[in-house]
């Protein structure tokens, strides 16, 4: 879907994991731990087509073909969910990734809303661990829709809630099944990480790291509204 320059952006839609915080490295770990078990081949490489999509369809990927009967699946997104649910509880906020604060900071002086688009049923969760909740106004996770990244469905959701339309809003995405769901949903994108997983939106950045409203209006060339 193609978009047009709008007037003023009234909303920012974060995903959560590898975005706000790195509670992509913990999703790796229970699924490393899950595969381990099950005596399936894993590693980082292999983790990266997981990224931003949900549990069912994580499980598929790691199986790659192998059979399995629908209790065993249900089964293994338990057990993996376990881990993961285990391994955040370890999470506070010292776990928030660099940069995000300040961002978060300038978005409600200047009067932006905040959503979170992730497609993990722990979002919640995790956003408690890291006293994030003061700052967001609208969230849109695993139990919200029925299709998933990169379907656009969690970010109109997201949009819906917030009372803004797709061009009024930017997606900041990790994954690329996270661009691509903001891009077909018609919103504006920020990629982070590496151009040859998230290059696909309209201004990529490394992290969040220093990154301020500026340098994402100048780059996306849209206007922010003050």
């Amino acid at each position: 879907m193609s978009i047009h320059p709008t007037s003023a952006i009234k909303a920012i839609i974060f995903d959560l994991d590898g975005v706000l915080t790195d509670t992509a490295e913990y999703h790796y770990r229970a699924w490393k731990r899950l595969a381990d078990e099950l005596g399936v081949p894993f590693d980082r490489a292999r983790n990266e087509p997981l990224r931003g999509v949900p549990r069912r369809q994580s499980l598929e990927l790691l199986l790659d073909g192998r059979a399995a009967t629908e209790e065993q699946m249900q089964e293994w997104m338990a057990r993996k969910n376990g881990y993961y649910v285990e391994f955040i509880q370890q999470m506070s906020p010292a776990d928030i990734l660099p940069g995000v604060l300040e961002l978060l900071r300038e978005l409600r002086q200047a009067g932006i809303q905040i959503g979170i688009g992730s497609a993990s049923k722990n979002a919640r969760t995790v956003l408690d661990r890291l006293h994030l909740g003061d700052y967001v106004d609208a969230v849109s996770d695993g139990y919200s829709v029925e299709r998933h990244k990169p379907a656009p469905d969690l970010f109109l959701h997201c949009a819906r809630q917030l009372g803004v339309d797709p061009p009024e809003a930017i997606v900041v995405e990790d994954a690329a099944s996270g661009v691509q769901a903001a891009l077909a949903g018609g919103f504006w994108t920020v990629g982070l990480g590496p151009e040859e997983r998230v290059g696909a939106a309209h201004a990529v950045f490394p992290s969040l790291e220093s990154v301020h409203l500026e340098d994402i209006e100048r780059t996306i060339n849209v206007a922010i509204r003050p």
